[in-house]
């Protein structure tokens, strides 16, 4: 037996059930939409007062021009507007500083992922106690910290004691007692990218190797037998499947890599030459190494600017895959 819609009922977008159960679907949606927002509350209270009111504080230090003269005697520094920003963005030093950190972020993020790519393939073709192992000694370099890092690379370079220079020397032909790294700044930096590669290839090659299992083998096993290279199967079957997680990955090196402060720190003793300044280190050298407090809070606000493109991309991305799951 058929159901004769009357006119009222086309009019108003289907039959009374249908609409009921349409409003109560409405209705759960509104009540589930809060639910995360709620459980989110304390992670986003903390994160306000552990990051909010610090960067606020940063923001206004900016306009002012705090002095060692204000920060002994607790007054109110003066407000001169925009003056910082004018002498940080009129500063040739400020931009050659801004180039030498996005030229270190872009090296060092590609080698970081390639090479964390590379150690994730490798680790789905041996055998199950090796990739566990890998994994371990991974982990070990992943846990430790920045600092000890640093100072470890620092003293396999020692110009004195360090083993770099004991096994180059040890070369037919080559003379490497007492050289020190740091004099060039290309040997300098190529010892600084290698300690933040070598630190950042843990996350990446565990991450990526967790992407690769997700990769159906039914696709590698057909794309083989219809006669498809390694390197065939990997550009258009395994790279377009890790390409979300590539993105995130990737967006995180970036934002880690520009941030680097640790490593040129610990490494220079806590003095880098300008030819090793980065935004993190110049910001702070100039606020507390020159007592520039307002001058450094600007610096530090234009690379949070800097940094606000990087992160809204990789935040976009994650919803991205949010919508798809």
């Amino acid at each position: 037996m058929s159901v004769v819609e009357s006119p009222t009922t086309r009019r108003t977008g289907g039959s009374a059930p249908h609409r009921a159960s349409g409003r109560a679907r409405t209705r759960r949606r509104r009540q589930g939409s809060g639910l995360p927002w709620l459980l989110s509350l304390p992670t986003l209270l903390l994160l306000a007062g552990l990051l909010g009111y610090p960067l606020v504080r940063m923001v206004v230090l900016s306009f002012q021009n705090m002095r060692l003269r204000e920060l002994l005697s607790g007054r109110t520094p003066p407000w001169v507007g925009l003056d910082n920003y004018t002498k940080v963005l009129s500063d040739p030093v400020f931009w050659s500083v801004v180039g030498r950190t996005v030229a270190f972020t872009v090296v060092t993020v590609i080698i970081s992922v390639v090479a964390g790519l590379a150690i994730a393939l490798l680790m789905r073709r041996v055998a199950r106690g090796v990739r566990l192992l890998m994994i371990v000694a991974m982990m070990f370099v992943w846990a430790m910290p920045q600092l000890v890092a640093s100072q470890a690379f620092r003293w396999i370079t020692d110009s004195d004691f360090g083993v770099m220079n004991y096994l180059i020397d040890k070369l037919p032909g080559v003379d490497y007692q007492n050289h020190s790294w740091f004099v060039n700044p290309w040997q300098g930096w190529s010892v600084i990218t290698t300690l933040v590669v070598w630190a950042g290839i843990p996350f990446l090659a565990i991450t990526l190797n967790a992407g690769l299992t997700q990769v159906p083998k039914e696709l590698i096993e057909a794309a083989t037998v219809d006669g498809a290279s390694s390197w065939q199967t990997l550009r258009n079957i395994t790279l377009p499947i890790l390409k979300p997680l590539l993105t995130i990955v990737t967006t995180l090196s970036v934002i880690w890599d520009f941030g680097m402060f640790t490593q040129n720190w610990a490494l220079r003793d806590g003095h880098p030459e300008p030819q090793y300044q980065t935004l993190a280190t110049y910001s702070y050298t100039q606020a507390f190494g020159q007592s520039r407090y307002s001058l450094g809070s600007a610096i530090s606000v234009i690379t949070v600017l800097l940094m606000l493109g990087v992160m809204a991309f990789y935040i976009r991305q994650m919803f991205k895959i949010g919508e798809v799951d």
